[in-house]
């Protein structure tokens, strides 16, 4: 099968899911496809070129299903789907937010946002208004899904002191217990941490 940017990035992505952002250069790449470096420069040009790309597939399925606000639907309501679509596709994928975050310039990041924008606006948002919230909450989200897809470190936390811990920070625990005795999940959080910056009225 002759080599072609779609299989590519299809690879980059499979190895992505393997090894993780650290592990994808574009000589694993070469030497996952079995050809010389070269070669592979043809397609893209470089580790950013070839970011770029795995961020316009992972994103891809935000665009595919991105849909209009309905007319009884608020655009708080519209933008924490739009948000939570997101947060899936990021997920999706091993470091899938640190591969979109580090993206020098994404379209399908920019054609989310600029409906975004325009959805608020239609809703009578101001423009400045509009482009902070979105542009907040995208990197709330971006934020939120690295720190979900980093893994804690085992030695930390084998020689991490908890109970030391409760008793010189015993605010911040009873917050963790509040909110979790309650039933609520880490979708929850990231839901009710989005409303907080959206204003959303309960």
């Amino acid at each position: 099968m002759a080599l072609n940017k779609e299989i590519v990035i299809k690879e980059a992505l499979k190895l992505l899911n393997e090894v993780g952002i650290e592990g994808v250069s574009l000589r694993a790449l070469a030497k996952r496809l079995g050809v010389k470096a070269p070669t592979l420069y043809w397609h893209v040009k470089s580790k950013a070129a070839l970011k770029n790309e795995m961020t316009e597939h992972i994103l891809q399925p935000v665009v595919d299903s991105l849909p209009n606000r309905n007319v009884d639907q608020s655009w708080q309501e519209w933008l924490i789907h739009v948000l939570n679509q997101l947060r899936k596709a990021l997920l999706s994928y091993t470091d899938g937010a640190r591969v979109v975050a580090g993206a020098h310039i994404s379209l399908n990041m920019s054609y989310v946002m600029e409906k975004a924008i325009r959805t608020l606006l239609t809703a009578g948002v101001s423009l400045r208004e509009s482009r902070l919230i979105v542009l907040t909450s995208v990197h709330y989200t971006l934020g939120h899904v690295i720190e979900e897809q980093t893994p804690p470190d085992t030695k930390m936390n084998e020689n991490f002191d908890m109970e030391r811990f409760a008793k010189d920070h015993p605010t911040i625990v009873a917050a963790i217990e509040e909110y979790f005795n309650s039933g609520r999940t880490a979708d929850d959080i990231f839901n009710d941490g989005l409303r907080l910056i959206i204003k959303e009225k309960n």
